[in-house]
């Protein structure tokens, strides 16, 4: 039905799944690439939780995997990872995966508001039962957090002057469409060297506004650590470098013996090394992958192991 090709997915799920018979989750199912392959790797006795916030996502993939009995899938943000694993009775897992950012489901549908190719209502919605669509952060929002979004979250250097030509846009008629937001970047914005669209940065900070995406993050990780056993592990699969930070800053602290300052003599944090860290360079896309799936090419995995 979808064109889905799933990223890094052999090195995901085989660095994913040590235990034929655990307990998995797949906080991003998307179009179930990713889980399809996990399941191939369990025996009977393994069991599936795949996590999805796009209701549409989980539809299909019910549909798709229907009379599969080691796989339960969820609409839930992966925030909310601690009432899922409880509602299903789940108290441990052996590793979990997340694979960051929009699906191929979501930029692919033109009315899904997501791409700066198409021409649609400015929604942006990983979940359409949220309220808050990018309509409202483009219409609503202040010039000032306008400017922040978009250079925090884009890490546009343009943000001062897209924040200020939106406002003006604005005042005239609302913008309601994803060609009307691109044309007015574009026209402000000098083209990148690459060639690519001036666009794409301030459409990338604009979802993340929408959809929280930094601090489902963050929240994620932590639960997930909480949930694992010993020698359980999370793979993180991000596409640009807020993602890859947190991700990166969330192994680090929770790699270290000790968090105190250098020069107290005597270790007073008491905190416990929890984690090792597998992959000391992230692992990204093989050449031939790239060529096959130009989504790919900016995507990173991390995998960290739970001692």
């Amino acid at each position: 039905m979808y064109d889905h090709i799933p990223v890094l997915l052999e090195e995901s799920v085989s660095y994913l799944v040590t235990n034929p018979d655990g307990v998995y989750v797949d906080a991003t199912f998307g179009l179930g690439g990713h889980s399809k392959k996990i399941l191939e790797k369990l025996s009977d006795k393994g069991l599936l939780v795949a996590i999805d916030r796009d209701k549409e996502a989980i539809d299909i993939g019910k549909e798709k995997f229907k009379g599969c009995d080691n796989i339960k899938i969820v609409h839930s943000l992966f925030s909310r990872l601690d009432e899922v694993l409880t509602s299903l009775g789940i108290d441990k897992i052996d590793g979990i995966l997340f694979d960051l950012g929009v699906s191929s489901l979501q930029l692919d549908k033109e009315d899904r508001g997501f791409s700066y190719n198409s021409d649609s209502f400015l929604d942006m919605r990983m979940d359409r039962t949220s309220k808050l669509t990018a309509f409202d952060v483009i219409n609503k929002y202040s010039e000032k957090d306008l400017e922040r979004i978009i250079r925090e979250y884009g890490e546009e250097r343009y943000a001062k002057k897209i924040a200020k030509e939106i406002v003006k846009r604005r005042q005239q008629k609302p913008i309601v469409s994803t060609k009307e937001l691109n044309d007015l970047i574009n026209s402000v914005v000098p083209r990148p060297k690459d060639g690519s669209n001036p666009a794409k940065r301030t459409f990338q900070a604009i979802r993340i506004e929408v959809n929280g995406e930094l601090d489902e993050i963050k929240t994620a990780l932590e639960k997930s650590l909480r949930f694992l056993k010993s020698g359980g592990r999370i793979c993180v699969i991000s596409f640009h470098s807020l993602e890859d930070r947190i991700v990166k800053e969330f192994f680090k602290y929770h790699s270290l013996e000790c968090v105190c300052p250098k020069d107290i003599p005597v270790c007073v944090c008491g905190k416990k090394k929890e984690l090792n860290i597998i992959t000391k360079k992230p692992i990204t896309p093989t050449k031939e992958e790239i060529e096959k799936n130009k989504r790919s090419h900016s995507a990173k995995l991390r995998v960290a192991e739970k001692i």
